[in-house]
C-alpha cells in the first residue's frame, strides 16, 4: 500500500489498482478513511480539524493526485507529495 504522504499522524495512502472513483485513503490511530480525489466524499470519521487538513491538502495537490491515481493504474509507483504546510 504506497504511502503518498504523512504530517501530524496523518498517513494517506494510494492503492496500486484500486476501484473507482480516484480516492485517496487516510489513516490516523485507528480511523480509517477514503475520500474522493474531485468532490470530497468522506466514507469514515476524522476529528474535524484534521479532515479540513487533509481536505485542504487535496485542494493544494490536486494535480498530483491525479497523477498518482493515473501512474498507478498503469502499475508504476506513485511519487510522494509534499505534507500539509500552514
Amino acid at each position: 500500500m504506497p504511502e503518498i504522504s504523512r504530517f501530524y499522524g496523518v498517513i494517506i495512502l494510494m492503492f496500486i489498482d484500486d476501484h473507482n472513483p480516484p480516492h485517496i485513503h487516510v489513516r490516523y490511530g485507528g480511523s480509517r478513511v477514503s475520500i474522493t480525489i474531485e468532490n470530497h466524499i468522506v466514507k469514515g470519521q476524522l476529528p474535524q480539524r484534521l479532515l479540513n487538513m487533509v481536505l485542504q491538502w487535496m485542494d493544494k495537490h490536486h494535480d498530483e493526485l491525479v497523477e498518482n491515481w493515473n501512474r498507478l493504474e498503469r502499475f508504476e509507483d506513485p511519487n510522494p507529495i509534499a505534507p500539509f504546510e500552514k
